[in-house]
């Protein structure tokens, strides 16, 4: 990978095939074209695909990272991270430890979401190369969100953890994008906001 780590969190695309109600393939290959910098393959929840089925769709999403030259991370599943040679795995609080990830991943790029100071205090944030923070606003992606902790909490992380690269999570659309940088953060993950765009590729634009 060429961009360091700050640079690949700008816009961060995460999907699973239970976002989409179009090919998840093709939504990929616009967004990719149009500049997103990170891709996280979160195939989890109501819908989505298991075994090889779930396997099949991620190496399509893996080539066309390769492609756009775009980090490819895998969303908690430890068995898809050797079999699509992901770059990286991203896990929340409930996950697999980091500690034991960065153990048997010391070249990957590892990141961990946290929502409240509890959390992070609890969290071996030295081993993470970011953290996901969020929900900063309400999401109806997942049912299971947390309680939503505003932008307060991107400029408390921020003031905290001065170089420590952040990417905002949760509710983040075109519209709002811009308030996330501004409050610190340096980057955006969307979800829907381009899995639902009538015009992928405008959408990637303006986030």
């Amino acid at each position: 990978m060429t961009l360091a780590i700050t640079e690949t969190l700008r816009k961060y695309f995460i999907m699973g095939s239970q976002n989409c109600d179009r090919d998840p393939i093709e939504i990929l290959k616009v967004a990719a074209a149009a500049g997103i910098t990170a891709f996280q393959f979160r195939e989890k929840g109501e819908g989505s695909l298991t075994g090889n089925k779930k396997l099949e769709l991620g190496k399509h999403l893996r080539e066309i990272c390769c492609e756009h030259n775009i980090p490819f991370i895998v969303n908690d599943d430890i068995e898809l991270v050797d079999l699509l040679e992901a770059d990286g795995v991203h896990v929340g609080q409930d996950d697999q430890s980091v500690k034991y990830l960065r153990k048997l991943f010391p070249n990957k790029i590892i990141g961990l979401s946290v929502s409240n100071a509890s959390e992070v205090a609890k969290s071996p944030i030295s081993l993470v190369d970011y953290i996901g923070a969020g929900p900063i606003f309400d999401t109806g992606t997942k049912p299971d969100a947390k309680t939503v902790v505003g932008l307060e909490w991107i400029i408390a992380l921020r003031e905290q953890f001065p170089k420590l690269p952040i990417v905002g999570i949760g509710g983040i659309s075109p519209k709002n994008a811009a308030t996330v940088i501004d409050a610190g953060a340096d980057g955006v993950s969307v979800i829907s906001a381009i899995t639902k765009a009538e015009n992928i590729k405008q959408a990637v634009y303006s986030i």
